[in-house]
């Protein structure tokens, strides 16, 4: 039974979409605020974090960024009743692996756990039947196995799906990969919003590179992009 953390500061609305979701098989614990998410996450070890993004005390996005920074690995859908693109750049930035705007069917969202949830599983067991990788890129040295690129005295602790994409780009150097290729194969969809996360996520591995001019990652708009390594 997966477990999840919801955090929602409306009562009723909180109690509707809790009973249906152990309905649907889910274990949850709610959370009345994000202040009181923060503190329930280190006992309740969720599997995947359902997050209201208007909360008292502490918001969706911080209670989010809280938690990311300490567990990385652990998915974020955040609801809101708003549907500025703002909110859902700055989700996707803070890695969220989905945005939901209410009002919403509970069929939707329960959809949505559960593809998120398998794409996980997906990862976690690729991730066990590689071997240890580490291996350098240009200047750079990549531990695929820690998450970790370094250069210098900088080290980038990456997310697992920063690592994934990482080895994926590198495996494929030097030429040109389909979008939905690369969407496919690190987030599990080619959907809109798979897409709006990849571009944040390339944009971020742009910086990582940046002490290396050998390194660059080329965009071509409606084909793909390159991850280009000058030997």
């Amino acid at each position: 039974m997966k477990h999840i953390l919801l955090a929602e500061d409306d009562f009723d609305y909180a109690s509707i979409l809790r009973q249906y979701l152990e309905i649907s098989g889910f274990k949850v614990t709610w959370a009345k605020d994000g202040a009181d998410a923060l503190s329930l996450y280190p006992e309740a070890k969720p599997d995947i974090c359902v997050f209201d993004v208007m909360m008292p005390k502490m918001d969706g996005f911080t209670l989010a960024e809280k938690i990311i920074a300490d567990y990385p690995e652990t998915p974020v859908v955040f609801l809101t009743a708003k549907g500025m693109k703002e909110d859902k750049i700055k989700g996707l930035k803070l890695g969220a692996d989905d945005y939901v705007v209410k009002p919403f069917e509970a069929d939707e969202l329960v959809l949505r756990i559960t593809n998120i949830l398998k794409r996980t599983q997906r990862s976690a067991t690729l991730q066990t039947e590689q071997p240890e990788i580490k291996t350098a890129i240009g200047s750079y040295n990549f531990d695929g196995t820690n998450y970790t690129l370094s250069i210098k005295d900088t080290l980038h602790r990456l997310t697992e799906k920063e690592a994934h994409l990482i080895r994926y780009l590198f495996d494929n150097r030097n030429r040109m990969l389909k979008r939905e290729d690369i969407l496919l194969e690190v987030w599990g969809s080619d959907d809109f919003f798979s897409g709006r996360s990849m571009d944040v996520f390339i944009s971020r591995l742009r910086k990582y590179f940046s002490e290396d001019a050998s390194i660059s990652i080329t965009g071509y708009r409606g084909l793909g992009l390159e991850f280009m390594v000058k030997e």
